[in-house]
């Protein structure tokens, strides 16, 4: 048995940690960013992004499972008509819950992409007050992944949440 004193294998402990490759995690810059503000305060704003009358009234013409809670379904349809499991959002779930600050769910793509439609990407509202009765809602959404198909995925996203948050500050524009 050979013995090392404490310099000698802290030296070679160091020599280890140095030489041992580091696992990189994936960046954490989202993939989407839209950015919104509305003509209202952030309790309106909110009940709009968390209730199925405030969905129906800017975005989905349905959304029958709502649940603003960790776990919760977050349901949208889009083709009221199409087969179960191609109307819209189906079978999407609420992932974290702030009140009035944060709302987190997951989110799918169209049917008419089926290869990436089963997979999820994470899309995260922040609701921020702003003077005079408004509120500032950025859109982040995460977890697009490589090749042909989650590019075509994150170039509808790139339209459609654009298209939501106009329709978002159109509900509150001032009549």
């Amino acid at each position: 048995m050979i013995r090392l004193g404490r310099g000698a294998a802290f030296g070679w402990a160091m020599a280890l940690i140095i030489a041992t490759p580091v696992a990189r995690g994936q960046s954490l810059a989202p993939d989407i960013v839209v950015t919104a503000v509305v003509n209202a305060p952030v309790a309106d704003v909110w009940k709009a992004w968390t209730t199925s009358e405030g969905i129906e009234s800017f975005w989905a013409p349905k959304a029958p499972k709502v649940e603003p809670r960790a776990g919760g379904a977050y349901e949208l349809w889009f083709a009221l008509a199409a087969p179960e499991g191609s109307r819209g959002c189906d079978d999407c779930k609420v992932h974290s819950v702030r009140p009035m600050e944060q709302l987190v769910f997951e989110w799918n793509a169209p049917p008419t992409i089926p290869v990436i439609r089963p997979l999820r990407t994470l899309v995260y509202l922040d609701f921020k007050p702003l003077p005079g009765n408004r509120t500032e809602v950025t859109l982040r959404n995460f977890g697009y992944g490589d090749g042909e198909d989650w590019a075509k995925t994150k170039a509808y996203f790139q339209n459609a949440w654009a298209n939501v948050m106009a329709a978002l500050e159109k509900r509150f524009a001032a009549k």
